[in-house]
């Protein structure tokens, strides 16, 4: 599915180039395509999903690498249902979802990576992450304040939080990601970009709803305060952390159906691109497996 030619070229041009400046402005909340309908769509969405569910399977044979996915977003930018819906063919074994929330007091006592290492997927493993270690440029960019929580050495007060201190932040994520993609984990990382607009029918179909309603806080529309902060933040985080061997792809997301779309496509696309097999058995392992066959053909 990720070979349909415009879709194709779509998913090329939402991928962050490594290291290049932002401006999610530039980029579109909502997108409509001239050979993909909604219906067209879905039945796309419907096949990205099948071949997911066969290079999971492929990918657990080959046993060499291990996918992790990394979903960030705004609040009702839809990360939950899209996890749901792409990842609906996938066999639960090999598959994992961690969301991440406000850290405990035990996790504030490691370094911000620490809960996250505990989670990360074995070879021929999915793990999707829903939040993830970026929340510590994004929300902490937002309120800095919450850095103090971590008992930093030489950080003791929201001025010592400086721009050199974000910086620093950026390399150890690009570090540490690199570390994972040598030893063989492919990260994908996705961003799903909501507009203010679209957030807000969200919030209000959440507050009605009395099935969707459960997960509105009313902290959720104070951070809608915070709206400019947070897409700076996320612009400069994009920028700085968008790497050749972990890019970042920036999702439009107004419209669902295109967002779930995107994913799969992403996902598909960047697993395929791994030319995996299923192992190849050798002589002497075929001959066993012939003498298993004939002994139990000779069973009465």
């Amino acid at each position: 599915m990720y070979r349909h030619k415009e879709l194709s070229e779509f998913i090329g041009k939402i991928k962050v180039a490594d290291r290049k400046p932002v401006y999610l402005k530039q980029f579109a909340t909502e997108v409509h395509f001239s050979y993909i309908d909604k219906e067209k769509g879905e039945d796309l969405l419907e096949e990205g999903i099948k071949q997911l569910s066969r290079s999971q399977d492929i990918l657990y044979a080959h046993n060499k690498y291990s996918v992790l996915i990394v979903f960030q977003a705004m609040d009702a930018a839809g990360k939950d249902g899209a996890i749901k819906h792409v990842m609906s063919g996938l066999n639960p074994v090999g598959v994992k979802v961690h969301s991440f929330k406000t850290p405990t007091r035990h996790e504030l006592d490691h370094d911000y990576f620490w809960r996250h290492y505990q989670v990360l997927p074995a070879r021929g493993e999915i793990t999707i992450f829903n939040r993830s270690h970026y929340e510590n440029v994004l929300v902490t960019r937002v309120h800095p304040e919450y850095i103090l929580h971590e008992n930093i050495p030489g950080i003791n007060n929201v001025e010592d939080i400086t721009q050199e201190f974000w910086d620093h932040r950026f390399k150890q994520i690009r570090r540490f990601e690199k570390n994972l993609t040598e030893n063989g984990t492919i990260i994908i990382k996705i961003f799903l970009h909501v507009s203010k607009d679209v957030q807000k029918k969200r919030f209000l179909e959440r507050i009605d709803d009395s099935t969707k309603n459960w997960k509105f806080s009313a902290a959720d529309v104070d951070e809608r305060g915070f709206w400019e902060q947070y897409q700076h933040a996320y612009a400069e985080t994009i920028a700085a952390t968008s790497t050749r061997e972990a890019p970042w792809y920036i999702v439009p997301a107004d419209d669902k159906w295109i967002a779930r779309l995107c994913i799969a496509a992403i996902i598909n696309r960047v697993i395929d691109s791994l030319d995996m097999q299923y192992p190849v058995l050798s002589e002497l392992e075929k001959k066993k497996l012939e003498e298993a066959k004939s002994k139990l053909l000779k069973e009465k």
